[in-house]
């Protein structure tokens, strides 16, 4: 099966949250059980130095009036997974936090950046003209990831061409990506999608909700959060489309890497532990508080 896993962060590219983690280790779990994935996220300057067997750019042209965009590919450190960033250094060239500038606000067009991202995955998706240029792959699923990349759904529906199947996972439903309502010529989608069965939220573009209502299925990070996205006391307004979405929504529980995460052979701590020789774990802890200045105290929890 051939999957286009589409986020705006990976690890050990660029990590703010558990959404790098888990596009860094799903698409390579994926890969050793015998799935074609590549990984599609923005060509931010870490993941430009980041990636290995760096390729030459596949030009895209001007898209959006972004500025002229390219696919640089490579593969993840590591792992080995091939990706595909997106290029375009007006949206994607700056340092630091991926979403938010040096005065700690969100960047201005952080609408147009991760349309963007959408849009070109949403390409990848579709254009047999791109395919060919990508040495004749095209996916069979498409799997985005949280607001950033909620209209790639609504791009696919909205052009009505043969199309791979969507999958959207809600990492945090707490971040909606919303945005004034006059955004929607910038980031080319038509006004008619501007409504409650649409990216309408409260009287503003909403990316998550696009996500949640344009993909064929919604899947979540469990299957309690799944559950629990669906009342109204976690639904964050969305909880009425969540549940007329239900057979549509799975919670699949989140693994973590055990090659990363292995305090046996973590080069991160002072001392090693096993679940059969825990005695590394007291002296890691006694070591953190040495090191944040805490009294040293073999009870106090972690």
């Amino acid at each position: 099966m051939k999957v286009l896993f589409v986020t705006a962060e990976a690890y050990p590219l660029v990590k703010t949250g558990g959404l790098a983690d888990v596009a860094g280790a799903l698409p390579a779990a994926l890969v050793e059980i015998g799935e074609d994935v590549r990984l599609l996220m923005p060509a931010y300057p870490p993941a430009l130095d980041g990636i290995e067997a760096k390729t030459e750019p596949v030009s895209l042209g001007e898209v959006m009036g972004a500025g002229f965009v390219s696919l640089i590919g490579g593969r993840m450190p590591g792992s080995g997974v091939p990706v595909w960033l997106v290029d375009c250094p007006n949206l994607f060239g700056r340092l630091g936090n991926p979403y938010v500038g040096p005065d700690g606000r969100d960047w201005l067009d952080n609408h147009l950046r991760f349309a963007l991202l959408s849009r070109v995955a949403a390409m990848v998706g579709t254009s047999g003209c791109l395919a060919e240029r990508l040495n004749g792959w095209r996916p069979h699923v498409l799997h985005a990831n949280d607001w950033q990349t909620g209209l790639v759904p609504a791009y696919l529906r909205m052009w009505g061409a043969r199309r791979p199947a969507t999958v959207f996972t809600v990492h945090n439903l707490a971040f909606q990506g919303r945005f004034d309502s006059k955004i929607l010529p910038a980031i080319e989608l038509p006004v008619e999608c501007f409504s409650m069965n649409g990216t309408e939220f409260y009287g503003s573009v909403s990316y998550l909700k696009a996500g949640l209502y344009y993909s064929d299925r919604i899947t979540t990070v469990s299957p309690t959060y799944a559950h629990e996205i669906e009342t109204s006391e976690e639904g964050m307004g969305l909880q009425g489309l969540l549940r007329t979405r239900h057979k549509d929504l799975i919670g699949i529980l989140n693994g973590e890497d055990p090659n990363l995460w292995n305090p046996a052979t973590d080069p991160e701590i002072p001392h090693h532990f096993t679940r059969d020789h825990l005695a590394g774990k007291d002296a890691d802890k006694a070591a953190l508080q040495v090191e944040m200045g805490l009294a040293p105290n073999p009870a106090a929890p972690l």
